[in-house]
């Protein structure tokens, strides 16, 4: 009966091939929104990422996510370093300032003022010059894709001078970094440079960076320095998911994902729903011949969902690696860098194209059911 199933299926090659190109691009669209969406959701926390040093983040305890840190006293740097459980502390600026290049054009950059004694927090991946380049005077290092959108079309040159807030600024190397959630270059420098580069304020330190004491877990000593301080303390895990759940709440990023995956379920389900429907009409005949031999409703159906089933997984492999072929065309573009079709992807959409063929395979077994096998005998 499998058989016989299967080449009632292809008996009709342009239906055939109808459905498994509804399904293919259903699978197609929904497995690139998804891809995209939470590739774009994990960029907005993805210089929390980029920090291996320090398991826990310190800030303001109105801080909402990583872009929206108001300054901190210095002296709330020596209060975090008093609380019991903390190996150690250090301070961070990070905030977004002007750069004027040598032609005068300008450029937003986002700027990280790093501990100068530590460097905790900088990057380990570098394309040219060195970390320890960071400690000459007014020097600073640049993200790869940053560099190319300060200078386009130029290639990676050590020692170009440009300013920030009237200021020199030397660059001194080229890194590789996490895409950020903006296109915006990441701009690395000592934390006494930062305060020449940044417009003057009251408070310059907007985080503390620490790393819990040996027998105490992240979250242990956050607490306690939120009992201690007053402040807010989260795990680098913790500080990702707060960052995230802003911009998912914040912004029209779910929605207008949303919208585009659930045309992506609509589109596959109409047309694979519509064109398998047609297709039982078309054999009621010999479904009907099947029943009059005898054939129970419940191999019918068992035939019926084999065929679903059958058309499914061959269009949800075909949207899939058509799918993958697009990440993997679009891997140097740096507007898509880090954007990949994870198992998460695979999985869900893999579940969205389970229901459209069972939709599609009841809608089906409906007509077959109730059909009596009498059919056979009419004109």
């Amino acid at each position: 009966m499998s058989w016989l199933a299967l080449k009632m299926l292809t008996g009709d090659r342009a239906k055939f091939v109808g459905l498994i190109f509804g399904v293919a691009f259903s699978t197609l669209l929904m497995a690139q929104q998804v891809s995209v969406f939470i590739g774009i959701v994990k960029r907005s926390a993805s210089q929390i990422y980029d920090v291996r040093d320090a398991d826990i983040w310190v800030m303001d305890n109105k801080v909402r996510f990583i872009d929206e840190a108001p300054g901190l006293p210095d002296s709330d740097l020596l209060r975090v370093r008093g609380v019991e459980g903390v190996d150690w502390a250090v301070k961070l600026y990070k905030g977004q300032v002007r750069a004027r290049l040598e032609d005068g054009n300008f450029r937003n950059v986002m700027l990280h003022g790093l501990d100068d004694a530590s460097l905790v927090g900088a990057p380990v991946d570098f394309v040219a010059g060195s970390l320890a380049d960071l400690r000459r005077p007014n020097a600073v290092i640049v993200d790869e894709n940053g560099y190319h959108y300060m200078w386009p079309g130029e290639p990676i040159q050590i020692g170009r001078e440009f300013e920030m807030n009237d200021r020199r600024a030397v660059l001194v190397g080229v890194c590789k970094v996490s895409a950020p959630f903006t296109t915006l270059p990441v701009l690395y420098t000592r934390y006494n440079e930062a305060r020449h580069y940044v417009p003057r304020e009251r408070n310059l330190m907007n985080f503390v960076l620490a790393k819990p004491a040996e027998g105490f877990t992240a979250d242990q000593v956050a607490e306690k320095i939120e009992a201690s301080t007053g402040l807010m303390a989260l795990s680098k895990e913790g500080f990702v998911v707060k960052t995230i759940k802003y911009f998912l709440s914040s912004t029209g990023i779910p929605v207008n994902f949303g919208i585009t995956i659930s045309l992506g379920f609509i589109v596959g389900a109409a047309v694979a729903g519509q064109t398998f429907y047609l297709f039982t009409i078309e054999n009621l005949k010999q479904f009907g011949s099947l029943k009059a031999m005898g054939v129970s409703n419940l191999r019918i159906a068992g035939m019926i969902l084999l065929q679903a089933w059958f058309v499914g997984l061959l269009g949800y492999g075909i949207g899939i690696g058509l799918s993958a072929l697009f990440f993997e065309a679009t891997a140097n573009i740096p507007h898509l860098a880090g954007i990949f079709m994870g198992w998460q992807a695979m999985t869900g959409v893999g579940l969205a194209v389970g229901m459209i063929v069972a939709l599609a395979g009841m809608l089906s077994m409906r007509r077959v059911w109730v059909l009596e096998p009498a059919v056979v005998f009419r004109g």
